[in-house]
């Protein structure tokens, strides 16, 4: 976790540098501030090291650190949740199922016990909302990237 709050800052400036000159002024700042947070996130509460019993992303979750047990039971360390490609969607998948799970229960005990349905907004996707989802995706997978790396980096190192 550590390396990869210490490529914040040069993450942040790669973004502004490169993307931001494209968004305009008017969403540049917006996109920053999504990455940056999506990033941070990331890095603090969706470590790949999910997959272990004691880590530190899991006591950051404080009293919700017990809704990734299940998490450590299906995945090994060092398995799919450490791919660079599917890790961190193990992770999102997981949390989403999670939110889901809840959120379904909680509409379920609404209409039994209020009368009331459980209403699902309509989503409508524009332009824009594709860059919103690939910064978005950016900023959460790239810290994950920098843990696996580092990760093989390390283990390789230390097997020499």
């Amino acid at each position: 976790m550590k390396v990869e709050l210490l490529c914040l800052p040069l993450a942040m400036g790669a973004f502004w540098y490169w993307v931001g000159p494209s968004l305009g002024t008017q969403y540049r700042w917006h996109g920053f501030l999504l990455f940056s947070l999506a990033y941070l996130f990331s890095s603090l509460m969706l470590s790949p090291d999910l997959d272990l019993r004691h880590n530190k992303a899991r006591s950051n979750w404080g009293v919700l650190g017990f809704v990734w047990i299940p998490y450590t039971k299906i995945f090994k360390h060092r398995g799919l949740s450490h791919s660079l490609i599917l890790g961190t969607f193990t992770r999102l998948a997981y949390l989403a199922l999670v939110v889901a799970s809840f959120v379904l229960g909680v509409g379920v005990a609404e209409r039994y016990l209020v009368g009331n349905e459980l209403s699902i907004p309509k989503v409508q996707i524009d332009l824009y909302a594709y860059y919103w989802l690939g910064t978005l995706a950016a900023g959460l997978w790239l810290p994950n990237a920098i843990h696996i790396i580092t990760d093989r980096v390390h283990s390789a190192w230390k097997g020499r």
